[in-house]
């Protein structure tokens, strides 16, 4: 059971840290955005860079970087850009990979406990015979407290990685249609 706390410690921990950092003005704030247009649209790129330091969040690391490379022509724009893109998006994903393991490591944590409190039935079975049936029922019943605990502290993992990891994906997505709406804008109309 000890293992199994932990994880649910874990779980919870790494669900706070990742509900703090996964909200939407840490990522993609609105006043940011509208302010970098502004700069963009005019061909401020010193005011833009410098309201990108101002805003630490992805969305304003990622344009600073595409900024730095605009001297270079648009494909390096796209290129600074998407390099940026890939390296917030990993940070993003940091410590979902931990809760992915404890969604199957818990279930497993609990069907060993279970395994083994039915070696421990099986043993006084053995030793006392099948005359006392309470003895036999209290070893099973702790056993199967194991892998419910396992399932109780599995499941709402496994819910929880989801839910960041869809959330994570519309960022993802909201933040690619930014920069190519961005960059669209550089490219002289025909």
């Amino acid at each position: 059971m000890y293992p199994l706390i932990f994880c649910s410690v874990l779980t919870l921990g790494i669900s706070i840290e990742r509900s703090y950092h996964l909200r939407r003005k840490k990522i993609i704030n609105p006043e940011f955005l509208t302010n970098f247009r502004k700069h963009w649209q005019k061909q401020e790129k010193s005011k833009a860079i410098e309201l990108c330091h101002r805003y630490d969040i992805c969305l304003s690391r990622i344009l600073k970087a595409g900024l730095f490379r605009s001297s270079y022509g648009i494909i390096e724009i796209e290129r600074a850009i998407e390099g940026m893109g890939q390296h917030e998006a990993s940070l993003l994903n940091s410590n979902l990979r931990m809760l992915g393991v404890v969604a199957n490591l818990a279930p497993m944590l609990g069907l060993l406990g279970t395994v083994l409190g039915m070696i421990k039935a099986f043993a006084v079975i053995s030793r006392f015979g099948t005359g006392n049936p309470g003895l036999v029922a209290s070893g099973i019943s702790e056993a199967l407290i194991t892998t419910a605990a396992g399932l109780m502290v599995g499941i709402p993992a496994l819910a929880l990685y989801h839910y960041f990891r869809a959330k994570i994906d519309r960022f993802i997505f909201e933040m690619e249609e930014i920069s190519l709406q961005l960059i669209e804008e550089l490219v002289p109309k025909k």
